[in-house]
């Protein structure tokens, strides 16, 4: 079992930058993949970020590369998620996912363990 728990959201002005935590408990955080998804209202989930924690490589959608930046700190068993150049179209909740298996995937269908969300929001 994986227990995650996500933080940092908040308001922030287009432009702006804001860093989402999520602490992982439970099964060994480093040989899983976790990932980042999003939702906005009305709008199915989407796929944000993955990363590999045991190789730690990621994958961007094309959505956030070059703007969001995906890192780790294993003491910790903590993901964090980077978010700068924000803009509105960015505005959602943001949910942390992990699944068992170490492999890409960007279908959320595919991940056992959700976070409850922080919902991001950034004004223009």
């Amino acid at each position: 079992q994986v227990q995650l728990v996500e933080s940092g959201g908040g308001l922030v002005q287009a432009g702006g930058s804001l860093r989402l935590s999520c602490a992982a408990s439970g099964r060994t955080f480093s040989s899983s993949t976790m990932a980042w998804f999003r939702q906005a209202p009305g709008k199915e989930r989407e796929f944000v970020a993955v990363q590999i924690m045991s190789g730690g490589d990621t994958l961007y959608a094309n959505s956030v590369k070059g703007r969001f930046t995906v890192s780790r700190d294993n003491a910790l068993n903590t993901l964090y998620l980077q978010m700068n150049s924000l803009k509105p179209e960015d505005t959602a909740v943001y949910y942390c996912a992990a699944r068992l298996i170490a492999a890409f995937n960007s279908r959320p269908e595919k991940y056992d363990y959700w976070g409850q969300g922080t919902q991001v929001t950034v004004s223009s």
